[in-house]
């Protein structure tokens, strides 16, 4: 049976995508915020240099025709003028934009206006936009700087807002890991805020709570089913005593005898899901454990305890003591003979012969060699009444149920597969 995998919330993956999500919108809006910044600069800087302009050639023009001087930095039809200004045809163009830079001059905006309706000579006043355009350039690098301490400040806050979702996100799933393992008492319990979150975890808790409450029903009613069958089951035991020795009263014996065995597995499993048993430990010499265990099955399997010799048969005569001692530890006994007698008839009845027993220190393994464990067994674990034998009288399908509670309760480890080579293995690892 494989384990229950424990589910891990990707929480480096959260953290990262919410930090990369953080950077990446806090650039859009500083690329958006900067090159809008830029764009109404750059235009604001143009318009004035064109008011300048035009005031500036207008202002020239009316000293020019009264003293006949230029002022204001106005030329006459000056060599860099620009040709949308330079042809007279164009009478309502007054201004123009000129990108040219020669050192510390350009770009520029020309104000020109013609000195006479008749002449070609042209006035223009030229309008340098070399400081504005310095001071543009250091707006944008500000923009910039405060976009770079803008997303430092922001990765980090988002990385530890992640952290805080994250933790609250990780209670919801080691409580979901929890209860999937078999704790029907997880809760999530209260958790910080009023979102999606805690909506999940109240669901999980809901849920929870339902489950709970279903599965106890289910459970205290196995139990008093199994425990009022007990008086009816021995009275029937007593009744068949009174039977004449014959055919039929063997035949009623033996399935009253089944039905008191299953009335008594019954009980075994509420207790066990009732969390009503425990565990009676003592230091005993573990393969010895083992092997009366199996001497009580009544059936053909070779055990085999490391360092004591090659094995002997089971129903054979037992060896001394000294030979299948094994190591000692401290356990159950009662329970240990349970669980590898319930191990040792489910390879005989569902499996096939030989049928081995191996001991090696903490460890039993239980190896039959007839078809193996179905898949859905290894993929699910026992199920209750599922043998997975299409023959009736193969038993109720609550052995391995029996067995797997019963390792848990000591707190071992039991586990089922498949040999390599065929046949089903059934190993029993107790705690340290």
């Amino acid at each position: 049976m494989h384990p229950i995998h424990r589910l891990r919330p990707a929480r480096a993956s959260l953290r990262r995508k919410i930090a990369g999500l953080a950077a990446a919108t806090a650039c859009l809006v500083a690329a958006a915020v900067g090159v809008l910044v830029h764009i109404w600069t750059a235009q604001d800087i143009h318009e004035r240099a064109e008011a300048q302009a035009t005031n500036s050639v207008y202002a020239a023009m009316d000293t020019y025709r009264r003293t006949g001087t230029l002022t204001d930095g106005a030329e006459l039809d000056p060599a860099d003028l620009p040709a949308a200004l330079r042809h007279p045809a164009d009478s309502d163009r007054h201004t123009a934009y000129d990108g040219r830079v020669d050192g510390n001059v350009g770009p520029s905006v020309w104000g020109a206006q013609r000195v006479d309706g008749s002449g070609n000579r042209v006035l223009a006043v030229r309008v340098n936009m070399s400081s504005e355009f310095y001071t543009l350039r250091r707006l944008d690098a500000v923009m910039v700087a405060a976009s770079l301490i803008a997303l430092a400040a922001a990765v980090p806050l988002a990385v530890y807002g992640a952290g805080l979702l994250g933790r609250r996100l990780r209670r919801v799933s080691e409580t979901a890991v929890r209860i999937s393992a078999g704790d029907l008492d997880a809760r999530t319990g209260p958790t910080k805020g009023r979102d999606e979150v805690a909506d999940i975890a109240a669901t999980v808790d809901l849920m929870a709570d339902s489950l709970s409450r279903r599965l106890r029903t289910e459970r205290q009613f196995t139990a008093d089913v199994a425990h009022e069958l007990r008086t009816p089951v021995g009275g029937l035991l007593a009744a068949v005593d009174l039977l004449p020795p014959g055919e039929t009263e063997e035949l009623l014996r033996a399935r009253v005898r089944d039905l008191r065995g299953l009335v008594e597995d019954l009980l075994e499993i509420s207790r066990l899901d009732a969390g009503a048993e425990q565990p009676v430990r003592a230091r005993v010499p573990f393969g010895a454990v083992v092997a009366e265990a199996v001497t009580r099955t009544g059936l053909d399997t070779e055990v085999t305890v490391a360092g004591a010799g090659a094995g002997a048969d089971a129903d054979a005569d037992a060896d001394a003591p000294s030979e299948k001692a094994g190591q000692t530890v401290e356990t159950d006994p009662r329970r240990i003979e349970r669980i590898v007698g319930n191990l040792v008839v489910n390879a005989h009845r569902h499996g096939a012969t030989p049928v081995r027993v191996t001991v090696a220190g903490r460890t039993v393994v239980v190896r039959d060699h007839g078809p193996g464990f179905p898949p859905d067994l290894l993929r699910e674990g026992p199920r209750r009444f599922h043998t997975g034998a299409t023959e009736r009288g193969a038993g109720h399908g609550l052995g391995l149920t029996i067995a797997l509670g019963q390792a848990r309760l000591l707190g071992a480890e039991l586990r089922l597969d498949n040999a390599p080579d065929g046949g089903a293995v059934a190993t029993l690892r107790l705690p340290a």
